[in-house]
């Protein structure tokens, strides 16, 4: 997840990242609904149903071109939120908040059509449902998700947590 404003170096990393590894990727995107169940199979959650909420994640996806064109003809928006309650797996993510988030609840916002979703108070949830999702045709062609993608799956295992 990116929390802070990309330099050029950053983008440079992107785009070289994206070349080396590109050629070799394919497709691996999960339904988002199935992203929804893994979701509520790992984390104790709370649905929230207000509109603002709703909204919020509606308006993510229609007001970026990228998002709006995952949306197929024909179809409306519907989008789904729920918090990551502070108790039993939840509150590991809580403990692990980046300091611009401490205090926040962690909310989860998915939209059904277009298989977008935005994490809100977890950068390490939003990547774990990430790479669970995994990327689409258009994704691949996206230099900054290769990169991410690519930076997530290949992470050195911590070996002093298990």
């Amino acid at each position: 997840m990116l929390i802070q404003e990309p330099t050029p170096e950053m983008v440079q990393s992107w785009k070289e990242t994206y070349d080396t590894y590109r050629p070799g990727l394919k497709p691996n995107n999960k339904p988002i609904q199935d992203v929804i169940t893994y979701l509520k199979e790992n984390y104790p959650v709370i649905e929230r149903t207000e509109e603002n909420l709703i909204l919020v994640v509606i308006e993510n996806v229609t007001r970026n071109e990228y998002s709006a064109n995952k949306i197929p003809t024909g179809k409306t928006p519907l989008s789904q939120v729920f918090q990551i309650e502070n108790t039993g797996t939840g509150k590991s993510l809580y403990e692990s908040q980046d300091e611009i988030f401490k205090g926040c609840p962690i909310i989860v916002g998915f939209e059904r059509e277009s298989g977008y979703f935005m994490v809100e108070g977890s950068s390490h949830l939003w990547d774990e449902l990430f790479v669970y999702r995994g990327l689409d045709e258009d994704d691949l062609n996206n230099y900054y998700l290769v990169a991410e993608y690519v930076a997530l799956t290949r992470q050195p295992v911590d070996l002093d947590g298990v």
